[in-house]
């Protein structure tokens, strides 16, 4: 794994730079080889003297993603670090899971028995509600008003400009965010 570590209002010292790839470096023991990713570590030192460590990691049909903040920036990378193995756990057992069903074997995860896997209750992936509804043809602006008029934290709509189905979010942060689609 290729590493991408960049600092904002923190300098990203040797040791730091050290510590997350020695932390993030021990997912690797969930594959069967070493994924060619690019790990992309962002490290901020907020106003508030908390750190907030974000982590995104895309792989072929997976992108690992989490952030995490504490009082301390090594906590941090602990707790994400603990995050993303949680992750990779879950997302391996379905899979696995899936591959069994079919009499075959992962090819991306391990199935070593060494590394710690909690069965996944079928119920948490379980898809309780389904919506159908037509999507309107809006710009972004107004589809960030319509989410907030139902007071929702996502919505989905056609974008007038692309003619392709987009998402707002309201983000922790309070600002918004769009993902369009190819």
């Amino acid at each position: 794994m290729n590493y991408n570590v960049r600092g904002e209002n923190i300098e990203v010292t040797p040791a730091i730079r050290d510590y997350v790839e020695k932390k993030i470096s021990k997912l690797e023991r969930y594959f069967t080889e070493t994924p060619e990713a690019k790990v992309n570590v962002n490290l901020r030192f907020n106003q508030d003297k908390t750190s907030k460590v974000e982590v995104t990691i895309p792989l072929p049909n997976l992108v690992l993603r989490a952030e995490e903040t504490n009082v301390d920036m090594y906590g941090a990378i602990d707790l994400i670090s603990d995050k993303l193995e949680r992750q990779i756990r879950k997302h391996k057992t379905k899979v696995n899971r899936k591959f069994r069903e079919k009499g075959e074997f992962p090819i991306t995860f391990t199935a070593s028995e060494n590394t710690e896997v909690q069965d996944i209750d079928d119920e948490e992936l379980e898809v309780v509600r389904t919506k159908r509804f037509d999507l309107k043809p809006m710009d972004s602006e107004e589809a960030i008003l319509q989410m907030n008029l139902l007071g929702h934290n996502f919505y989905v709509f056609n974008n007038s400009e692309t003619n392709r189905t987009n998402v707002v979010y309201k983000r922790k942060d309070g600002r918004y965010g769009l993902i369009e689609t190819h």
